[in-house]
């Protein structure tokens, strides 16, 4: 006898309401799908129809739910679970649907006016979408870079990034010094040969135009506008009054200004956005298998770089994992890693050593006659060396120290940056005192230009006999001094130009004939080349980084001395981007460990700060402490650069304006400031220590609140789970029972929310049953004379649940 009413129910019953629903629901959406055909055709038996067809308040009510429900179809179509046929077939249907009926919806006059604002609204989504299309499409390099991390991974792509960020920089630095110096130059200033600067010495004519000589920027291409002693010590040129000297120093400084604010903005920039970023570690992997592949895709090569993408990202969250979840040696390894740091810094010294040295013999080779290519380029032969073998050493040593590759890149970029830093350093310790020797020679050769002056027009007037004045001294015959800023210009193209020279030919030898050799001879080889020795290349983040920022060091240095030392640098920055992406996509492999580069470039700015500081010092020192050159350079008849500056203020301002800027440069004042600002500095950085350590709490407190609430989820849902097992174990009469007290305990707590007068009979055995009879019965009025009794414990006032058997004490036989 079934118990309950379900258990009264026929299967046979069962399984035709079923069926019934089934055919109803086929039955609508045959109806649906027929709606849908009849409205695409009358879609296309009305195009050739009049537009002054009227429709009555049926028609337009229906006609007006199916366009919100093919508007609703538009917006939903992305997450429908279709194949991306259908899915553009169906979207395609429902977008004509609506471009045509969309515009009948108003009524009388004002339909057409409706359909125009329809249109226009439709043109101007449709703009917005194209012209942000248009902005993604104008980023440089965009696609080349995407194309790059989705099979490298971030970390490499990082470093494309900030190259083209560099690209950029210097591009605004070129548009400054070029428009600024160079082309006021060029159109107002005197033409070469008018001066003794302008113009080739006599001895060096007959080589000036040879390939070598133009090779190592002398002969002509010392005496042009790409370095400093071209230009003019004129106060104004021109028509236009143009001030040279004073926009050659301003510009000089303004390059420096500039760099350090656009440095510090986007490292604001990236410390915000890495802060903003509220992604966090749990449920990793889970998220990238669900929610990573976008649909909308519908070109291959995209589809392409997208699955090695999602790929690579697995990689990086392998290895992330693994680094997190590994044991190691403490001991071992605080051995290892102070073995490899004292042996990096024998190497570094060695190199110190070795750059100075060099250098010492350098100056020794420019007195003697007749020396060789080597001799002449040996420092820059050496450096470019030092540069190419000694970050591939590093990384062999710091195999030892078993960091995170994350880890392991840095401790590398900075290892790499003091050798770079210590080498650069070192040979302009070792130029400077070339440039003390010059200096030194410098009051002899301008008293020998005075002497040779005076007896050329004093010889000529003597031999003559009459007071004509003579015809003036050819320029390429006057003897001029070293100019000893002009020699450090040259110093720094040559030594740019050989960085680059040792880059490309790295690159072409060491990547590209590399990967030919080892994809052609594999086949016939004794062992497999692409496994073992030498397999394929990869890609050297860290020595790619720090050569484009050693590289940016000496830029920013020696464009004070070589204004077209910017040009130089734009060029190669253009083009290593096409061809370090051509050799990375074409040559290299990724990494054996792929790892995740850090949300943020700070890390590369960080440097490239620390670089633009070390950099602005030797032209700082040589602009407050060091005389210009006598007979060349806009400077040339001061007693320190820096005097353009007091020149302008006397000459071009109003006497007050002096007194004010003079008051503004007292000492008294700017210590003070510097201490503020000093002072504002540590506060604001405490304060936002402070908010990043609240941040972290309230983060922390998220997550335990979202554990707490999944563990109470899953206490219930385990809870329920076990009693419904106990039931189903118990006979159909008992299960009854258990739903009825149930019942009863619900309206039991219902009950208790009222004051309510009950009478509890002392001999009642069954409190269950009066319990449930209570509230069906009338409240008697009557005294009450003795103070009320505990009841028993029952299933009914939360007490356990009595077995059946247990509620009759006495069973019958």
């Amino acid at each position: 006898m079934p118990s309950t009413y379900s258990d009264m129910i026929s299967p046979s019953v069962v399984i035709g309401g079923t069926l019934q629903r089934t055919a109803v629901r086929q039955s609508n959406k045959q109806e649906m799908t027929n709606s849908v055909q009849m409205a695409v055709h009358n879609d296309s038996a009305s195009a050739s129809s009049s537009d002054e067809e009227s429709f009555t308040e049926e028609e337009m009510a229906k006609l007006l739910e199916q366009v919100e429900e093919k508007k609703k179809l538009i917006s939903t179509i992305r997450n429908k679970p279709w194949r991306m046929k259908k899915k553009l077939s169906v979207l395609r249907d429902a977008q004509k649907f609506v471009e045509k009926f969309e515009g009948a919806l108003g009524k009388g006059k004002g339909k057409k006016f409706y359909a125009y604002k329809v249109m226009m609204l439709k043109k101007w989504i449709k703009f917005k979408r194209d012209f942000e299309n248009f902005r993604t499409a104008c980023i440089p390099w965009e696609m080349k870079i995407k194309e790059v991390e989705s099979h490298f991974g971030s970390s490499v792509a990082s470093y494309f990034i900030f190259l083209r960020w560099m690209y950029g920089v210097n591009l605004v630095l070129f548009g400054l010094i070029f428009g600024l110096v160079v082309i006021p130059e060029i159109l107002m200033g005197l033409p070469y040969g008018s001066l003794p600067r302008k113009t080739v010495p006599r001895r060096d004519e007959k080589t000036a135009m040879d390939f070598s000589v133009l090779w190592d920027f002398e002969g002509y291409a010392k005496y042009s506008v790409l370095f400093y002693g071209f230009y003019n010590n004129q106060r104004t040129i021109g028509w236009l009054k143009f001030r040279l000297p004073l926009s050659y120093f301003m510009v000089g400084v303004g390059v420096f200004g500039y760099s350090l604010m656009v440095v510090i903005r986007t490292m604001a920039s990236n410390a915000h956005e890495n802060t903003a970023d509220g992604d966090d570690g749990n449920y990793n992997f889970s998220f990238k298998m669900f929610t990573s592949w976008d649909y909308l895709i519908g070109n291959p090569e995209t589809a392409d770089n997208k699955f090695a993408s999602i790929t690579t990202s697995f990689k990086e969250s392998i290895v992330d994992e693994e680094e997190s979840n590994k044991d190691e040696n403490i001991h071992l390894t605080r051995f290892l890693r102070v073995l490899a740091n004292v042996m990096i810094i024998c190497c570094l010294c060695g190199s110190g050593y070795l750059i100075y040295f060099v250098v010492k013999r350098s100056q020794t080779f420019s007195k003697m006659q007749n020396v060789g290519w080597y001799e002449r380029n040996e420092v820059e032969i050496v450096m470019s060396l030092l540069g190419m073998f000694c970050p591939p050493l590093f990384e062999t040593i710091a195999n030892l120290e078993d960091y995170h590759p994350r880890v392991a890149l840095k401790w590398q970029l900075g290892r790499i940056f003091a050798l770079f830093l210590g080498n650069l350093y070192t040979f302009l310790l070792a130029l400077m005192d070339d440039v003390n020797e010059k200096l030194a020679q410098e009051d002899i050769i301008k008293n020998i230009t005075h002497w040779t002056l005076y007896n050329y027009y004093n010889a000529s007037t003597f031999i003559n006999g009459t007071d004509t004045t003579p015809p003036p001294l050819h320029p390429a015959d006057v003897p001029r001094g070293p100019c000893w800023e002009t020699n450090v210009g040259v110093e720094f193209v040559r030594l740019t130009v050989s960085d680059i020279l040792v880059t490309y030919v790295t690159i072409l030898v060491g990547d590209f004939l590399r990967a030919c050799f080892v994809r052609f001879m594999n086949y016939c080889w004794c062992w497999d080349l692409e496994a073992g020795f030498p397999s394929y290349a990869e890609f050297d983040i860290s020595g790619n980084v720090l050569g484009l920022v050693f590289n940016q060091g000496m830029i920013w240095m020696g464009s004070f001395y070589a204004p077209g030392l910017i040009g130089i640098n734009v060029l190669r920055l253009h083009t290593s981007m096409y061809f370090q992406c051509w050799a990375v996509m074409s040559s290299n492999v990724p990494h054996e460990r792929v790892f995740k580069a850090s949300k943020s470039n700070n890390f590369y700015m960080g440097l490239l700060l620390l670089i633009l500081f070390l950099s602005l010092l030797p032209v700082a020192y040589t602009i407050m402490s060091l005389p210009p050159s006598f007979d060349c350079g806009p400077f040339s008849g001061k007693k320190r650069m820096f005097d353009v500056i007091q020149e302008t203020m006397e000459n071009d301002f109003p006497p007050f304006v002096a007194k004010i800027l003079s008051s503004i440069a007292n000492p008294g004042l700017i210590i003070p400031a510097i201490l503020l600002m000093i002072l504002a500095i540590y506060y604001l950085n405490a304060v936002s220590k402070a908010y990043q350590q609240a941040n972290i709490d309230l983060k922390k407190k998220m997550q335990m609140q979202r554990e707490e609430e999944k563990n109470k989820r899953n206490n219930n849902t385990q809870v329920n789970s076990i009693m419904r097992d106990l039931e189903e174990l118990l006979p159909p009469s008992a299960r009854n029972a258990l739903r009825l007290q149930t019942t009863g305990t619900e309206s039991n707590t219902q009950m208790t929310s009222q004051p309510t007068n009950c009478i509890t009979s002392p001999n009642n055995n069954t409190p269950g049953l009066s319990r449930r009879e209570g509230p069906a019965m009338p409240t008697p009025r009557i005294a009450v004379t003795s103070p009320p009794v505990p009841r028993p414990m029952g299933p009914y006032m939360g007490g356990p649940p009595r077995s059946p058997h247990l509620q009759n004490p006495h069973p019958r036989h």
